[in-house]
C-alpha cells in the first residue's frame, strides 16, 4: 500500500468535512459537492472514461457494481448471457464478482499474459464480460488488450477491468483508451488513501458511454455553477450504501491528486515501475524468476530454486527476523511458491538496497544454515506459530 501522506489526513479533519452530517441539504454542502464532482472529473481524465460513480465502499464493492452494470446492460440489450471469461492471473475477488452476480466463471489459461487465441477459443454468445486485471497479478501488462477488447465487442461481450494495479499506468496509459468498458479505482492503492483494519475505503467506478445510463445512485452533477446529487436515473442499478460516498477517503484521494499534478502522476508511477525493476534486477540471480516479461509496478518470484527444502513461508519467516513485514506470499496462484515484491515510488535506494541485502543474505542462509529459515523467526517474541492447525481449529476467545 501508499504511504499516506499526512496533510491529507490533516484535510480530511478539517471542520467542514469532518463534522459535516452526510443528510445536510444540498444548498448548505456545495463545497463538498464540488470536492467529490471534481474529483469524478479528475478520475475521468486520468482514465479516460466519460462516467464516474464515487458511492462504493471499497475496490470489492465497485467491483461488484461494474459487473452488476455490465449485467443490466446485457439484460437492456435482450441479452441472456450468463458466463465471464476470467484469466488465471486474474485478481482474486473477480470470480467472486462475478458469481454474485448469477454468472457461471470460466478460467482462461495464460502464459504469463493473456492470448487473443485463448480468448477467441472462449468467446461464444453466451459470454457476457471478460474480466481482467492490467497489469496482471503478475506485474505484467496485458500486450495485446487492444486486441482482446475488439474481439470480446465485436462477439456481444464488454471487457471489466480490475484496476487494483492502475499505480503502473499513471500519465502513461488510460484504461478506456485500450477498449476496456468499465474499472474500478483501489484509492488505497493508487491515490495515497488508508487501507486495512477493516476501516473506511472506496472504490470509485469508471465507465463507458454505454453504461453511464446504469450508474448507481446518486451521482454528483454540477448545472450552471450549482452541484446536486442526481437521482433520476430511471436505468440505474439502484444504491450501493446510506448515503453518497465514503466522503472522508474522497477528501484524501482529492487532495492526492491536487498535490500530485499531472506530472507529479506520472513520476509516480515511472518511480514505483523503476523500484520494482531495481529489486528485480538485484535478487534474479538468487530467486527464481518464473516470466522473463519486462516488470511494471511488482515483481513476483518463486522459491524454485532454494535448496534444502527451503521454501517461500520461510523466506517470509526469516525476513521478519532482519526486521521487515514480508511481502505477498504464494499469490498469484500461477506461480508455486509465489513471493511479491511491490514497492511503491516513495521507497528510496537506501531502503531497497537494505531489503535486498536482506533478501540475498536469506537465500545465502538457505545453502549454508537452513535451519534458520527453517526455525523462523528466531528474534521474534512469538516464534512460528502452526497455521494449520489455527486455520482449522481457530481459539477464537481470550482465555487467561
Amino acid at each position: 500500500m501508499k504511504y499516506n501522506p499526512k496533510v491529507n489526513e490533516q484535510l480530511a479533519r478539517l471542520p467542514g468535512f469532518s463534522q459535516q452530517h452526510p443528510a445536510i441539504p444540498e444548498h448548505l454542502s456545495q463545497g463538498s459537492l464540488q470536492l467529490m464532482y471534481e474529483l469524478q472529473q479528475a478520475l475521468c481524465e486520468i482514465s479516460g472514461f466519460p462516467a464516474l460513480t464515487l458511492q462504493p465502499s471499497a475496490g470489492a464493492q465497485g467491483e461488484f457494481a461494474g459487473m452488476l452494470m455490465i449485467h443490466a446492460w446485457h439484460q437492456a440489450q435482450g441479452n441472456r448471457r450468463h458466463k465471464v471469461l476470467i484469466p488465471d492471473t486474474a485478481h482474486g475477488t473477480n470470480p467472486a464478482s462475478a458469481a454474485l452476480c448469477g454468472y457461471q466463471v470460466v478460467p482462461i489459461a495464460s502464459d504469463g499474459v493473456l492470448s487473443v487465441a485463448a480468448v477467441a477459443a472462449a468467446m461464444d454468445e453466451d459470454v457476457a464480460a471478460l474480466m481482467v486485471t492490467n497489469p496482471n497479478t503478475l506485474g505484467l501488462f496485458e500486450a495485446h488488450i487492444r486486441e482482446i477488447c475488439t474481439l470480446v465487442h465485436e462477439r456481444g461481450g464488454l471487457v471489466y477491468c480490475d484496476g487494483a494495479n492502475l499505480n503502473a499506468l499513471l500519465g502513461v496509459c488510460r484504461p478506456a483508451d485500450l477498449g476496456i468498458d468499465v474499472m474500478h479505482f483501489n484509492l488505497h492503492k493508487t491515490f495515497a488513501t488508508p487501507h486495512g483494519g477493516g476501516g473506511p475505503g472506496a472504490g470509485p467506478v469508471g465507465v463507458s458511454a454505454a453504461l453511464e445510463p446504469f450508474l448507481p445512485l446518486p451521482v454528483v452533477v454540477q448545472e450552471q455553477g450549482v452541484y446536486r446529487l442526481d437521482c433520476d436515473r430511471p436505468f440505474s442499478i439502484g444504491r450501493l450504501r446510506t448515503f453518497a460516498s465514503q466522503f472522508g477517503i474522497l477528501v484524501r484521494a482529492y487532495a492526492y491528486v491536487l498535490t500530485m499534478g499531472a506530472a507529479g502522476l506520472k513520476k509516480a508511477t515511472q518511480l514505483a515501475v523503476l523500484n520494482a525493476n531495481y529489486i528485480r534486477a538485484r535478487l534474479e540471480a538468487a530467486y527464481h524468476l518464473p516470466y522473463v516479461q519486462r516488470s511494471l509496478h511488482e515483481v513476483v518470484f518463486s522459491d524454485a530454486h532454494l535448496p534444502n527444502n527451503c521454501h517461500t513461508l520461510d523466506v517470509a519467516k526469516r525476513l521478519l527476523d532482519y526486521g521487515y513485514h514480508p511481502p505477498t506470499i504464494y499469490f498469484p496462484l500461477v506461480v508455486q511458491g509465489a513471493l511479491m515484491i511491490e514497492p511503491t515510488e516513495t521507497e528510496s535506494r537506501q531502503v531497497l538496497d537494505e531489503f535486498c541485502d536482506a533478501m540475498l543474505a536469506i537465500a545465502e542462509e538457505a545453502e549454508h544454515h537452513p535451519e534458520l529459515l527453517h526455525q523462523a523467526p528466531v528474534n521474534a517474541r512469538t516464534r512460528r506459530l502452526d497455521e494449520t492447525l489455527a486455520a482449522r481449529k481457530p481459539r477464537l476467545k481470550w482465555q487467561p
